[in-house]
């Protein structure tokens, strides 16, 4: 599952990258027959985020179940704190009460864009230190028995 998240941060790395490219392409922005694919490709990318929002969310929510259930405090605290932010990120969502996070007009503005890309960078580094934390833990408690 680890993997999984690892995985789905490299795929927002590479997505925000895409969209910071053709969000400064100077060669199509003056091509009126290529807007409408860009467009489109906006949408695409965008939508292909939506759906990767809840997966990961889910996964991380049932990894800090899992580490409550089996006691393992220390790793539930280092995890508590994304926890809490995908909480605050679901809920502070766009205001048009959809359950969407990605709109494409919101995420094209370059502020955004580069706060995306950012908190992509930043959950891919956790999810990487996360599973060599893992990995260790597993291998000292098949070790110490």
């Amino acid at each position: 599952m680890d993997a999984f998240l690892y995985v789905h941060s490299l795929v927002r790395i590479i997505a925000f990258d895409e969209l910071r490219t053709d969000f400064k392409n100077p060669i199509d922005q003056s091509n009126p027959t290529r807007a409408r694919e860009r467009i489109l490709n906006i949408e695409r990318i965008c939508n292909l985020l939506r759906r990767l929002v809840v997966p990961e969310y889910s996964i991380h929510g049932l990894f800090c179940l899992m580490f409550m259930c089996a006691g393992e405090w220390v790793t539930l605290g280092l995890n508590i704190p994304l926890l809490f932010y995908h909480l605050w990120r679901f809920l502070h969502r766009p205001a048009d009460g959809s359950v969407v996070m990605y709109d494409p007009v919101s995420v094209m503005n370059a502020d955004i864009l580069n706060y995306c890309q950012k908190e992509s960078w930043c959950k891919l580094g956790f999810y990487l230190l996360s599973f060599f934390y893992y990995l260790y833990s597993m291998v000292y408690a098949l070790v110490s028995f």
